[in-house]
């Protein structure tokens, strides 16, 4: 079928220029085939991202997607291009008799077109236009399609390429497959999408490998976008009866929500309707669903995740009304529970990110599925050498409406009326002896027979006398059950309970929940909360306990700190086999083999890994672990029993298997070694070792060259590793050729091949030190050996502390780039790095500035630098007048930044020139970034807000207005709009004031009016009851002549901020974002008793205090120079303005 437009508009007013929609070119004449694949190159428009930023960032404190957001060892791309242009992107195409998709290896391997030629419908939003942000865990990111996220949301490798293979069965069937060597973790993952003759859907096959010598932790979620309207409704069982926020931190009923969500009333919606201003502009509901619907798009005005939990059934989707057509996707919901949606929200909020995300093709909401995880976050564990296999499909619906079930054969809907049922049926393989039986009451009351097939959907009327009916529809020549729907055994799946936040370690009563709350921690990767202070309370009240010395011991070892680790370990065996030598958990164990075989102790480290294998649970690692010291001791017969025993336990281990296979061609069983290297690329064709195995490929990515380098040094296949390290492959600037050189040195010393090791090491030292951001505990090894072979290379120690930093052994870290710097003092990244350290480690801010200083005169062009520079000397309170001056010695390499221009523009309000800081915010395109919302926006509002206060002090009134109101209508350029519930009062108060100006009272009080109305606020993410703009609220009550209303305001910021100062101030567990400590420490207390003394002196003023409060903000001035409210604030009292 020809592709077809829909002839509905999904587009928002304001939208990018329209672009047309991407032809998908026809399969070649040589794919003879039901089911057709090849590879054939797209051209879009694209807005390309930028190089990476050469700098290590490590982002101890940045929370995303509700855990850790630290992106070490990967380089951060923080700048887009804000024009598109053409750009070629590789693309592979699969199709069928009905659907037909398109994939991108250069962008995660995603899906970006998901096509039913059966009606032209798009079952999967297709994005005619590559338009980044910044909302990937290492920048780019865009929407639309299918994203697969593993081992974390919006994976690190969401705008990498992959690599891909086209693998075809003798069924037909095709499978596009694509491997994602995780780069931060170093796992393997593999999703491959197969489409079968005859078949209307799309199976999913996924492998994921544990390829690391340690436990990991992993999720997956599937992230499809669909197109939405106001018409566009999505679909979850109907056992459903409440839906979760992420981390489970809020719960609300679904569909129909009941309370307050995301800070929206949705009870009261259902009671009075929706407020005005949550009403929207695009995409307005007509009323024929409830306002409080959570499954209906156009009812959830702000940014809002929900996620279902403790379902029983399989399936989830969306349904577009307008079309007649959607989606759904099925998966066994025992290890797939996870059921999503996401949505920016239907107002402006929302709408600005559409238009960062897309030129013309509108909003898009994202139905999530999640396998081993009901929740973001929610992880779980992968052994060492572990695979896990599983498959989800998804499938295009038509002309049904929404499904009341469905799984991969079927979808069905029941319509009821008086003394009659509707079945409407989709098939997804055609069933030509099909009977669909009706029994009402267990009893048989009809039976249609027929063929089914996916080209037309079935819509039979029945006559019913009951509610209570049962549907099956099975096959008649074998009776096999294809689908059954019983209404009435509807189980309702409980709510799931409010995560609660743990209490500090001194607080908890019992060792087993210490040892539990830690695990929690380093299981979910929480940002902000360490899980070792809760072990080392267990091992506090009990110098044994097992498993909190065991924790603590994993916790190290992980590190690199192996002496410590070997210590917590030894005393968690000695309990575990006090009256027991063998210990029911052989996890201790193991992970003291590891220990002491990174130390060099392999006698002691094969005694561990052997008791190890007493366990079931550790057979496999154990095993495997055991051969690769047979390897190294050239033990062959040991190692293949070794590995036989562990392949027992865990056949899919592709390390171990490729080590049997080179173990069999070294013992002369070449037959049994080719066969069992074809084997294991049947199991993953695109696995590493099995293809250099086969024919001698080297990877051409140097990480992946490295990994496999390291795997056949620590089985001591010497000769292999050379080949491998040093093979001549095209290389680009990935960070990796440094640490080849140490690999490939460290080959040469075992091989003594002396001569070849010295050189190597040198050249070593000489290799270019961008993105060399070592992370693997065998990096650590190299670069010690390194450092004691060649003392005199001043780049080893540099990537050692790197290293060393990202694993937080913070003060070993300073002295490696202390030694960096000292052998070579022009080395400005290790500078730049120890002006990081010496302020959050030591609080040292003399030689922070001193380290910062070197790096940018070292790197005068690094505007990086230039805005972490800046920060310094913001965190250290720098006055606003040094750091502009500061800034406008390098305004080009201000204006090649973002957070620069903002942080200039912000200047220039703070010292009063803001008609300098509009010249800035609108002489760009800003990118947005998830979490960081409001920056730029906040900055355009403060100097509209100056420039109409001027105006008011030259006499005029009418230019004020203009200001005040044009702080209300923001520019596209900004790529941000107004959070529906921040609070925005100041900009309605100034306009009451200058309409009062200008003679016009009506305006003036409506202005006040809505002002006094506003209440709570959105800042930082967050929803608040009072805020430093509730001042501005009290304050159009008093101009409104409320005053006792007014009063009762003030007296709430003032016992609030009483409050504040009482508390002890901490990060919040379930923040989502913390932007102000992205980069630098700060300090809670002091911001806390900032913001507290703020909000006491507009208190202050309100109750006709002036002289206290003008005294509190000048003590705000002085314990932070750049704070916007009070320096804002002593103006307008200072000039009379209000």
């Amino acid at each position: 079928m020809t592709e077809q437009h829909s002839d509905r508009s999904n587009r928002a007013d304001g939208g990018g220029e329209e672009t047309p929609k991407l032809e998908l070119p026809p399969a070649p004449h040589s794919e003879a085939g039901s089911v057709k694949a090849w590879e054939e190159p797209v051209t879009m428009r694209t807005y390309m991202p930028a190089a990476p930023d050469p700098n290590p960032m490590f982002l101890e404190k940045r929370v995303y997607q509700g855990s850790s957001g630290r992106v070490y060892p990967l380089p951060v791309i923080d700048r887009v291009d804000t024009e598109g242009r053409r750009h070629q992107w590789k693309a592979v195409h699969i199709e069928n008799e009905f659907i037909r998709l398109m994939i991108l290896p250069e962008i995660g391997g995603r899906i970006h077109v998901g096509y039913d030629k059966r009606n032209g419908y798009d079952f999967f939003y297709r994005q005619n236009v590559i338009k980044p942000a910044l909302v990937g865990l290492a920048g780019p990111w865009i929407s639309g399609g299918v994203e697969f996220n593993w081992p974390q949301h919006h994976r690190p490798a969401t705008f990498m390429p992959v690599e891909t293979t086209i693998e075809r069965d003798p069924d037909g069937s095709v499978t596009i497959w694509c491997s994602d060597h995780d780069p931060m973790a170093r796992m393997k993952g593999m999703h491959g999408l197969c489409l079968h003759p005859g078949k209307a859907s799309l199976e999913l096959k996924v492998r994921l490998y544990n390829r690391t010598q340690d436990t990991q932790t992993f999720l997956w979620w599937a992230n499809v976008a669909t197109r939405v309207h106001e018409r566009y409704q999505s679909f979850f069982p109907k056992d459903v009866r409440f839906v979760a926020d992420h981390a489970k931190r809020a719960v609300t009923e679904f569909p129909l929500s009941l309370g307050t969500y995301y800070g929206i009333d949705y009870g009261q919606r259902a009671l009075n309707g929706v407020p005005e201003d949550e009403k929207p502009t695009h995409f307005v509901p007509d009323g024929s669903y409830p306002p409080n619907d959570l499954s209906w798009y156009a009812n959830i005005p702000v940014p809002t995740s929900y996620m279902v939990a403790n379902s029983k059934e399989d399936f989830a989707g969306g349904y577009d009304h307008a079309a007649e057509a959607g989606m759904v996707h099925v998966a066994n919901h025992h290890i797939a529970p996870g059921k999503k949606q996401w949505t920016w929200g239907n107002h402006e909020f929302g709408y600005a990110w559409d238009r960062s995300l897309t030129d013309s093709d509108g909003p898009y909401i994202e139905l999530m599925a999640g396998v081993y995880t009901d929740n973001q976050p929610d992880f779980s564990f992968l052994a060492p050498g572990e695979t896990k296999t599983f498959s989800q499909f998804w499938y295009p619906i038509l002309q049904i409406g929404v499904p009341d079930l469905a799984n991969t054969d079927a979808a069905v809907r029941l319509e009821k009326s008086a003394g009659k049922v509707t079945v409407h049926l989709l098939v997804t393989r055609e069933f030509p002896d099909a009977a669909l039986t009706l029994k009402f009451k267990g009893q048989e009351a009809t039976v249609w027979r027929g063929s089914l097939t996916p080209e037309t959907p079935l819509h039979e009327e029945f006559p019913a006398d009951s509610d209570e009916l049962e549907l099956s529809l099975t096959e008649e020549n074998d009776g096999e059950v294809i689908l059954r729907y019983a209404p009435s055994e509807i189980v309702a799946a409980p709510s799931p309970d409010v995560a609660t936040e743990p209490g500090l370690p001194e607080t908890i009563q019992s060792s087993d929940e210490l040892y539990l709350i830690g695990l929690h921690l380093e299981q979910y990767r929480h940002a902000t909360r360490d899980p070792q202070p809760y072990w080392l309370e267990a091992v506090r009240r009990d110098a044994g306990d097992y498993r909190s010395n065991h924790a603590l011991g994993r916790w190290h070892l992980r590190r690199g700190e192996f002496v410590a680790a070997e210590r917590y370990l030894r005393t968690a065996i000695a309990r575990l086999t006090e009256r027991n030598p063998n210990p029911y958990d052989g996890e201790p164990h193991y992970n003291r083999g590891l220990t002491l075989h990174y130390q060099g102790r392999t006698a002691e480290a094969y005694e561990a890994f052997y008791k190890s294998t007493w366990n079931a649970a550790w057979r496999g690692p154990a095993y495997h672990r055991l051969a690769e010291i047979d390897c190294s001791r050239r033990q062959w017969t040991k190692a293949l029993d070794h590995l036989e025993r562990s392949l027992r336990a865990e056949t899919d281990n592709l390390n171990a298997r490729n080590l049997q296979s080179m173990i069999l061609a070294r013992t002369g069983r070449e037959a049994e070694a080719a066969a069992s290297i074809e084997k294991t690329r049947i199991l993953d064709p695109l696995d590493i070792w099995s293809r250099f195995l086969a024919n001698g490929a080297v990877p051409r990515d140097g990480q992946q060259r490295l990994d496999l380098g390291l795997d056949l040094l620590r089985c001591n296949f010497l000769d292999d590793a050379i080949a491998v390290l040093s093979a001549d492959v095209p290389e680009k600037q990935d960070g990796s050729k440094a640490m080849l050189l140490y690999a490939l040195a460290r080959a040469y010393v075992l091989s003594g091949r002396d001569a070849e090791s010295a050189k190597t090491y040198r050249l070593a030292a000489d290799a270019d030190t961008a993105y060399v951001f070592p992370h693997r505990l065998e990096d650590l090894i190299l670069l010690e050996a390194a450092i004691a072979q060649n003392p005199s290379d001043a780049r080893a120690p540099y990537y050692l502390g790197n290293l060393l930093y990202d694993k937080r052994r913070h003060e070993a870290a300073i002295a490696m780039w202390e030694r960096a710097t000292e052998l070579d003092p022009d080395l400005p990244t290790a500078w730049r790095n120890l002006g990081f350290a010496y302020y959050n480690v030591r609080r040292d801010e003399k030689k922070a500035h001193a380290a910062f200083a070197k790096a940018r005169t070292l790197a005068p062009d690094d505007a990086r630098i230039v805005y972490e520079h800046d920060q310094l000397l913001k965190r250290t309170g720098a006055s606003p007048e040094h750091r502009l001056a500061a800034l406008r010695q390098v305004l080009e390499l201000v204006a090649s930044r973002d957070d620069l221009s903002v942080e200039l523009a912000s200047l220039y309000n703070q010292v009063g020139k803001p008609e300098d800081a509009i010249t800035v915010l609108l002489s760009r395109r800003f990118q947005p970034w998830e979490g960081g919302e409001g920056l730029v926006l906040s900055q355009y509002v403060r100097a509209n807000l100056l420039l109409g206060q001027k105006a008011l002090l030259e006499k005029a009134p009418e230019t004020a207005i203009q200001r005040f109101g044009a702080a209300w209508n923001l520019p596209e350029s900004i790529s941000e709009a107004k959070h529906l519930l921040m609070n925005l009062s100041m900009i309605d108060y100034w306009l009451g004031v200058a309409y009062a100006a200008a003679q016009d009272d009506v305006q003036a009080a409506r202005h006040w009016e809505r002002a006094a109305q506003h209440r709570g606020d959105f800042q930082q993410m967050q929803v608040r009851s009072i805020s430093d703009i509730t001042y501005w609220s009290a304050q159009a009550l008093v101009r409104l002549g409320r005053t006792r209303e007014a009063e009762q305001m003030f007296q709430e910021i003032y016992d609030y901020s009483l409050e504040l100062e009482q508390e002890t101030p901490k990060i919040d567990y379930f923040a989502t974002s913390l932007p102000t400590m992205l980069l630098f420490e700060e300090d809670l207390i002091l911001r806390q008793e900032i913001t507290a003394k703020f909000l006491r002196a507009q208190a202050l003023l309100g109750l006709g205090r002036s002289s206290e409060g003008e005294a509190l903000l000048t003590e705000v001035r002085h314990l932070d120079a750049n704070h916007s409210g009070a320096a804002d604030l002593l103006t307008v009292i200072e000039t009379a303005v209000g």
